[in-house]
């Protein structure tokens, strides 16, 4: 079975529109929610500020503080901290090499490709046992 992730729809429209109001840097935000076997639900997010240093069109950081803000959010609230979003700017919504390396096991990626006008797809990704990245179901209800 495929692994899932639900996002409501209001959800994903915030993310959205925090990636049409950062382009064309990338945004990047915590999602958090409950996971159950290979279902995750997100029941709520939180858009970060881009902590990379230069050009942000290619590239998103975490700044460690706002990491561990996350974490202790999440532990408050009985929420699981279930991974990151971030835009991916005039390219595909699909994980780069860069993301590769970035990435932990069980936090799940949502990418959402965006132009200047509109976000064109958004996809959502986890790395598998062979630490590759492995496409989830993106269901939005």
């Amino acid at each position: 079975m495929k692994k899932q992730i639900q996002v409501s729809e209001e959800i994903l429209k915030e993310m959205h529109r925090h990636a049409l109001s950062d382009f064309p840097n990338e945004c990047v935000g915590f999602f958090y929610g409950k996971s159950e076997g290979d279902i995750k639900t997100v029941t709520e997010y939180g858009p970060l500020e881009n902590s990379k240093e230069g050009d942000q069109r290619r590239r998103f950081e975490v700044n460690p503080l706002d990491y561990m803000k996350a974490e202790q959010y999440a532990l408050a609230n009985q929420l699981e901290l279930l991974g990151i979003y971030h835009s991916h700017p005039l390219h595909p919504a699909i994980p780069s090499e860069h993301d590769l390396k970035q990435a932990v096991p069980f936090f799940s990626y949502i990418i959402a490709s965006v132009n200047e006008t509109k976000v064109e797809k958004t996809t959502s990704w986890q790395l598998n046992e062979e630490n590759q990245f492995e496409e989830e179901l993106l269901k939005s209800n």
